[in-house]
């Protein structure tokens, strides 16, 4: 198996995960309570973003030392301004649909708030990541931190990885103080508008950049041959799945009474301050670095280990990621994730304009919209799955010289 599968797959994991979460219907539905959500504070967004940071890292590492720091920044950019304007393309396709269907105005508005074509301060929030609408946050960030990459990987090639990471978790730590508020609150004011709304951002950027970096870091460093991750993560060394799994095993029962509403009060009130989402607190921080490193492990090392319950939960991990599906909807993540906020508007939209459907019909909707997710995958590979080249033209054949005159 290519070294880029298993990590696609893993992508393609998050995105069938992140659809079925996003997916909102009157009254809920069963599937989103099947996540390991549940059981930990690692979420889908956490692995998708770090598996980001990991391919950059490992991707344009390479050609910045190959090509030089210009033709590697270059090149960054390039694919920044790329999801830039997919990023922009997806809000203008909803703001255009807003027009046209009936009350989506008003189905969309906990979602879109007074955002309209005819309002230019909305519409410069939008196009600055200053007001995100839902579910369109993920790649507004992913853009800003590819900003910082190229500086970042020089700083990699150049053995000084430590900075980075020290750097990191500064800012990370900036963020778990809100000092961030120094900055945003001015810019929140000059773009409040009639609906109470400047800026809207579901991620601190400060808080969730240590995911991005930390996995660039380890990206770049595996690219270029500094990490022997066969020898780090050895069937023989068990401490290390047995720290993380102690870890996990910590955060379980308090997960589940937090899902529940089992917390005491008293507790709760604590609690909560380590545990905020929107900014990677150190509860999310921990148990994703401990998850994280367990299935590595299990990834690496769990296939030779000598218990047997260990290799089967290896190659369970090994086999669903090895799934051609997800590794086809992982190859091209960025633009299956803007093609799923469109299906996500689609299903609340419908959702919105319909008596509450029946649980059958929000899982076959469910199933539907999984399936669906393989559409911009597909067309991508179209030359691939259909033999026909992009420019519409037929596929010439090579002819080999026989002696044999015509």
């Amino acid at each position: 198996m290519k070294r880029y599968d298993l990590i696609d797959g893993m992508r393609g994991y998050f995105l069938v995960f992140m659809l079925i979460n996003h997916l909102i219907f009157a009254g809920g539905y069963w599937l989103v309570q099947i996540n390991h959500n549940q059981l930990a504070f690692v979420e889908d967004a956490q692995g998708f973003v770090f598996l980001s940071g990991l391919l950059i890292g490992m991707v344009y590492v390479r050609k910045m030392a190959k090509n030089g720091y210009a033709a590697g920044r270059q090149a960054i950019y390039s694919r920044a301004f790329e999801l830039y304007r997919y990023a922009m393309g997806i809000v203008i396709c909803v703001l255009a649909a807003q027009m046209v269907l009936p009350g989506a105005y008003y189905v969309w508005f906990n979602w879109l708030g007074y955002t309209t074509f005819d309002d230019p301060l909305r519409l410069a929030a939008i196009a600055t990541f200053v007001f995100q609408p839902t579910f369109m946050d993920i790649l507004p960030q992913y853009i800003v931190y590819m900003l910082f990459s190229p500086i970042l990987v020089k700083l990699i090639i150049d053995g000084k990885w430590a900075h980075v990471m020290a750097g990191s978790l500064i800012l990370w730590m900036a963020g778990q103080l809100g000092l961030q508020k120094l900055v945003t609150g001015p810019i929140n004011e000059f773009f409040m508008r009639p609906d109470e709304q400047g800026i809207r951002a579901s991620f601190n950027l400060l808080g969730w950049q240590i995911v991005f970096f930390s996995g660039l870091v380890l990206g770049a460093l595996t690219s270029l041959n500094r990490i022997q991750w066969t020898k780090i993560f050895s069937p023989e060394n068990t401490f290390i799945p047995t720290i993380c799994v102690l870890i996990c095993g910590f955060f379980l029962p308090l997960r589940i009474m937090t899902a529940h509403g089992l917390m005491p009060a008293e507790l709760a009130g604590k609690f909560a301050t380590m545990e905020i989402r929107a900014d990677f607190g150190p509860v999310y921080l921990i148990n994703f670095v401990a998850a994280a490193t367990l299935i590595t492990w299990l990834i690496i090392a769990g296939p030779k280990h000598k218990a047997l319950w260990v290799q089967r939960i290896a190659n369970a991990i090994i086999w669903v990621l090895s799934l051609r599906f997800l590794q086809l909807i992982g190859r091209h993540s960025l633009y299956v994730y803007v093609w799923h906020v469109g299906i996500v508007y689609g299903v609340y939209y419908l959702d919105g304009r319909t008596p509450e459907l029946s649980e059958l019909s929000k899982t076959a909707i469910a199933a539907i919209c999984i399936a669906l997710l393989a559409v911009p995958a597909l067309w991508r590979e179209r030359d691939k799955w259909f033999g026909q080249p992009s420019n519409g033209r037929p596929p010439q054949t090579l002819k080999v010289a026989t002696g044999n005159k015509s």
